[in-house]
């Protein structure tokens, strides 16, 4: 089968705006490569470098330490909750209200998915709008996703939960409490098929730490590789006069399959 990899996280580089009032990446050298020249064989030189940022940086993972003191911080994580779950992406762009209500996620089977909340509203990254009267999960919404089991829920928006509520967090509440990570600030949710993708989002194991950036991926299926037409086989040639077996034909040789991924 042949596969197509989409990229579902933002770039992070010095100076970027994740969230209004969070500090911006810092990047400064370590070692410069003029140097390190000093330092290694001639014609070999590296550049070592500082990043200093926020866990909330880029498209990023909550795990329950960054709600709850005694929560499982990012080392806990089991692999198996955050690479190639299957993807449940819900289209949401066309809704009037900026919560998501349950409603909105019924008729699938959601059990071990990871829950994909297509709002479109990483078109706004980066841009001052991105931060006022964004989408999010509605605590009905939440309930209803941990009832049913959900391994991961990742959203395009700026938070999964209202951040122009007062300060309620039902859905980090919620899901953290059940176990359950969470990604926000995804893109290119729309290039992902409502059902069929893998989703993969892992951050470091960083012990003592809840939040950290992560490389997220869709991983879609794709149509069977071509296959080539088996040769015909040979005319059986014609019968000795005197008795022989004939020849053994086996099966046609099958092409070989393969995985095509690019980004």
């Amino acid at each position: 089968m042949t596969a197509r990899l989409v990229d579902l996280s933002h770039r992070i580089r010095a100076g970027l705006v994740t969230y209004p009032g969070l500090p911006a990446p810092v990047i400064t050298p370590h070692l410069t490569r003029e140097d390190s020249r000093e330092r290694y064989a001639p014609g070999t030189e590296f550049a070592m470098d500082v990043i200093t940022m926020i866990g909330n940086t880029g498209t990023y993972l909550d795990s329950p330490f960054h709600r709850y003191a005694d929560g499982g911080d990012l080392a806990s994580l089991p692999l198996e909750v955050l690479v190639g779950l299957p993807a449940e992406v819900f289209s949401l762009t066309g809704l009037s209200e900026r919560g998501i209500p349950a409603s909105a996620l019924s008729g699938r089977s959601l059990e071990g998915t990871a829950v994909l909340l297509h709002t479109g509203w990483d078109a706004r990254f980066g841009q001052e709008s991105y931060a006022h009267g964004a989408p999010f999960l509605t605590e009905e919404g939440v309930r209803f996703l941990v009832d049913a089991g959900v391994a991961l829920v990742g959203i395009d928006s700026l938070n999964i939960d209202d951040t122009e509520s007062g300060g309620a967090r039902p859905a980090h509440s919620l899901l953290l409490a059940a176990g359950i990570p969470v990604v926000e600030h995804l893109t290119r949710l729309g290039d992902v098929p409502a059902s069929g993708a893998r989703f993969t989002a892992v951050p470091p194991a960083v012990e003592g730490f809840g939040t950290f950036p992560v490389r997220a991926f869709a991983e879609l299926p794709g149509a069977p590789a071509p296959t080539r037409a088996a040769p015909a086989p040979p005319s059986r040639p014609a019968r000795p006069s005197r008795s022989a077996p004939a020849p053994h034909l086996g099966p046609p040789r099958q092409p070989n399959t393969r995985v095509q991924r690019t980004a």
